[in-house]
């Protein structure tokens, strides 16, 4: 349960504006939408890889 406390003369639209981020933070709407389809276990793999690799290039790039 998200609770904002809105404080005494406080912009309606400011509270609204926190509510949004602390919601967006959670990531519900982002796990709803991954569980509209089904994704093999193959290439749940193939992508973790393919993470893994651009990650390790963007470090090796950093040093």
């Amino acid at each position: 349960m998200i609770v904002v406390p809105v404080k005494e003369g406080e912009n309606i639209e400011r509270a609204l504006k926190k509510f949004k981020r602390k919601f967006e933070k959670t990531g519900v709407v982002k796990e709803l939408r991954r569980r509209q389809q089904f994704d093999k276990p193959s290439v749940l793999r193939r992508l973790a890889k393919e993470h893994a690799v651009y990650v390790q290039k963007l470090r090796r790039v950093e040093e």
